[in-house]
């Protein structure tokens, strides 16, 4: 009986859902695969080949050299960057672009750049989320793993000390980052504009450089 029952349930739910799948529900459509997608897909992926071998070669000869103590805050300031990039890729995707819009008809600095980053979400939150937040996560377990051969070079439960390391590595890259999901959320607005400014002086820099060059 109990069985006759949960399928009598069963075969309802499956009509309901079956009825409302007839009706027209509103989907967006996507453009499909476009070359500047393939083109930027490209262009990260060379990035992050370049980057990556770049900070592993630079990271692996500052780790021979500075004492362990010193190699331990070198490995926490890079997930603390792995962390903050995470939280400016998801701000960016979170942000609301509306109001950026009355303060750059007010003039306010970094308005301008914050619409910028916003219009460009897809590309910034990839370079942040991907190409940083990645780089930073291979390059903090090459570091712990530097670090625990430097230690234990002579001890016998080497790879022991390395899993532990490593476990504890990716448990702060991990919860670092679940952590900055809801700071990026919450404050979405916030976090762009202050990138949004921070950019502004960057462009201003270099265009006083520019004119300099043409003048001088």
């Amino acid at each position: 009986m109990d069985q006759e029952k949960a399928e009598k349930k069963y075969i309802k739910l499956f009509d309901k859902y079956k009825g409302l799948s007839g009706e027209s529900i509103p989907v967006k459509k996507g453009s499909g695969i476009e070359k500047k997608h393939i083109f930027w897909g490209l262009f990260i992926t060379a990035v992050s080949f370049t980057l990556s071998i770049l900070i592993l070669f630079a990271s692996t000869s500052i780790f021979k050299s500075i004492s362990p103590p010193l190699a331990f805050l070198v490995v926490l300031s890079i997930i603390l960057i792995g962390v903050i990039f995470d939280i400016i890729g998801m701000a960016v995707t979170a942000a609301d672009e509306t109001p950026f819009h009355s303060m750059a008809s007010k003039k306010m600095k970094g308005a301008r750049q914050s619409i910028n980053l916003l219009r460009n979400a897809p590309r910034v939150s990839s370079f942040c989320n991907d190409v940083v937040g990645d780089i930073c996560s291979v390059v903090s377990g090459a570091a712990g793993t530097a670090i625990v051969y430097k230690l234990f070079a002579d001890s016998a439960n080497i790879s022991l000390f390395e899993v532990v390391l490593g476990a504890l590595i990716a448990a702060l890259t991990v919860g670092g980052k679940a952590f900055a999901k809801n700071i990026g959320i919450n404050n979405a607005n916030y976090i762009v504009y202050k990138v949004g400014r921070i950019v502004a002086v960057f462009s201003r820099k270099s265009k006083t450089n520019r004119k300099c060059k043409k003048n001088c």
